[in-house]
């Protein structure tokens, strides 16, 4: 392209290379590989390399005009690649950053001869690791050999065979499906009869099944772990689900970083990943998941994807460090050491986050919009979209989430239309609306203990949904009249909106934010910063706090314009509208003006 640098590439001989998109939006397959994907064409573009994407996908960044230097709206399979590799030539090919689709696609092509038939070179992960982290009776070999634990587990090709490993592991077991996308056919089956239904549907999908040894009641905690070629590697966020296994990470509340390990078993999970991550040879980033005893410090590694995930998403916007443009930059085979960081501009890329904030990711699902689904969530995917929040503690943020899934929710009490017949069912059944049921629960007076022994849901987050209803409990006291200030700096700290004070003291949003406005009770408004404050923060992303003194940036008149977006994900509203959101932006700039998101 005009006016690009020359070709600065470590690896010689890349000047073109074809990036596979997801395809078609789909539940586990939305925005997250957009982004992933436009972040890798940028990194590339900046080593001034050629870049090709394929993807149908009309409604994304990726396959706008300005982006990518040709783009064919073509399926994302072998067939279909395999024409563009004869036509363009691209000397490699990126897998990682279309997730499932893509890393299927490019399994096919390697197996069949398509890339080396092309001279086209997979760069980053190799096929080979990525076949040890999606073949689970290989994932289970390549574990062992270094001593890192997975579930008790087999693979099957028949329904019988998966009637028989049931019977030696003993049931409750889990089915999960090898190459698979959101869980997709995945499972708990309490009885053969249940096992055998799962089994034959999850063979429709695929050719292999894994049935393996359900651990119930175990917490479920995630890695973001970057490598590169010369083998230095780091974690740069851990993230915990609010929900025990058994409930897909899409389908649960996910806090970052994690709030209930101790610190001997943050370190202990951060060591075996690092060493997992290293046998395997990713190479880029990747998600180790673990399911962890909640009262001992055994471990399984559940799985490992080989790409980039929706929690990759989340944990590059979490912590401000750019997943998807390092990884690409590492496939590249340049070293994290060479790389900048892009919050301090400063240091290098080989830093490993530390938050002084927490970020709760909570999904939205669109169920009412169908008749007669099951309301009920497993590890199979139903989840549509879902928002992140930030605060300075977990009710904070926990309660900001719930606003902005935008379904009549004042946040995690004080509200109105969630209406539960048994109280004690919808609480121990994960379902969309779970969480309303257990803050209702401890209202009525069902103690944390009851709650864990039917929920599995950690005593951490159940006493920090505790504090939110004794904070209710004191404002409903103050009914119809003004809240005591320390009463008042109290709720706005743990996250309560003016609206919801105003519900529990039967009084006007406009009453509290007088209120508010007589004592001079704003918030701050303040930066993510990775590094704990060592280094000054230089970044675009900030959030609004009560648990604060002073703002972190200065505001200044500026010729700017505010764009507002489309919020959660939903049906009818989705990744079109961050396209059009960021077209203006892009435009705005380029008229002169600055942007507010």
């Amino acid at each position: 392209m005009p006016g690009q640098p020359s070709v600065t590439t470590k690896i010689e001989g890349i000047k073109k290379v074809l990036i596979l998109g997801s395809s078609a939006l789909k539940i586990g397959e939305a925005g997250e590989f957009d982004y992933s994907g436009s972040q890798a064409i940028k990194a590339l573009r900046e080593e001034g390399i050629k870049t090709i994407v394929i993807n149908p996908n009309v409604a994304t960044i990726q396959t706008s005009d300005y982006l990518a230097d040709e783009v064919y709206f073509l399926p994302v399979t072998p067939y279909f690649v395999e024409k563009v590799l004869e036509r363009e030539k691209p000397e490699g090919i990126l897998l990682g950053f279309g997730g499932q689709t893509a890393l299927n696609c490019g399994l096919a092509l390697d197996r069949a001869g398509t890339l080396k038939k092309h001279n086209c070179r997979v760069l980053g992960t190799s096929t080979k690791a990525i076949e040890d982290t999606e073949d689970r009776d290989l994932f289970a070999k390549r574990l062992a050999e270094i001593g890192v634990l997975c579930p008790k587990s087999q693979a099957a090709e028949t329904v019988e065979q998966a009637m028989e490993i049931a019977d030696r592991l003993s049931y409750p077991v889990m089915v999960r499906i090898a190459y698979a996308l959101g869980g997709l056919g995945s499972g708990v089956c309490r009885t053969p009869e249940a096992l055998r239904a799962k089994a034959e549907m999850a063979l429709t999908h695929t050719h292999q099944i894994l049935v393996e040894e359900y651990l119930e009641g175990w917490k479920e905690v995630e890695y973001e772990v970057v490598r590169d070629y010369a083998d230095n590697c780091i974690t740069v966020c851990n993230m915990e689900n609010f929900d025990p296994l058994g409930i897909h990470t899409g389908e649960s509340i996910v806090v970052a970083p994690s709030q209930t390990l101790t610190d001997h078993e943050y370190h202990m999970l951060r060591e075996i990943a690092i060493r997992t991550i290293r046998h395997l040879g990713i190479v880029g980033e990747c998600n180790i998941q673990y399911a962890l005893h909640p009262k001992s410090r055994e471990y399984r590694v559940i799985e490992v994807n080989a790409r980039l995930s929706r929690s990759s998403a989340l944990a590059s916007k979490a912590t401000g460090y750019p997943l998807a443009f390092v990884a690409t930059k590492l496939s590249l085979g340049y070293s994290l050491h060479e790389l900048p960081n892009s919050i301090t501009k400063v240091t290098k890329a080989f830093f490993e986050p530390a938050l002084d904030y927490v970020v709760v990711k909570f999904p939205r699902w669109d169920l009412k919009k169908f008749q007669n689904v099951s309301r009920k969530l497993g590890s199979s995917m139903k989840s549509v979209g879902e928002v992140m929040a930030i605060g300075r503690n977990f009710e904070e943020a926990l309660q900001k989430a719930c606003r902005m899934l935008e379904i009549g929710a004042r946040g995690v009490v004080c509200n109105e239309g969630f209406n539960f017949e048994d109280l004690a069912a919808s609480i121990s059944t994960p379902t969309d609306k779970r969480l309303f049921a257990v803050s209702q629960g401890i209202e009525a007076g069902i103690t944390v203990d009851e709650i864990y022994r039917t929920a599995f849901i950690d005593k951490w987050f159940l006493y920090k949904i505790q504090n939110l209803v004794e904070i209710a409990k004191e404002l409903k006291t103050h009914a119809g009249k003004d809240v005591p200030l320390p009463l008042l700096k109290e709720a706005k700290r743990f996250g309560f909106s003016d609206d919801q004070i105003a519900f529990a003291t039967k009084r006007t949003e406009n009453d509290i934010f007088q209120q508010r406005e007589k004592h001079n009770l704003h918030p701050c408004v303040k930066q993510i910063d990775t590094l704990g404050a060592e280094y000054p923060a230089q970044t675009n992303y900030l959030y609004l706090t009560y648990n604060g003194v002073e703002d972190d940036i200065e505001f200044k008149e500026y010729n700017s314009v505010l764009i507002l977006g489309s919020g959660a994900y939903r049906i009818g509203c989705s990744v079109e509208f961050d396209w059009c959101a960021v077209n203006a932006g892009i435009t705005l700039r380029k008229l002169g003006y600055s942007t507010v998101m």
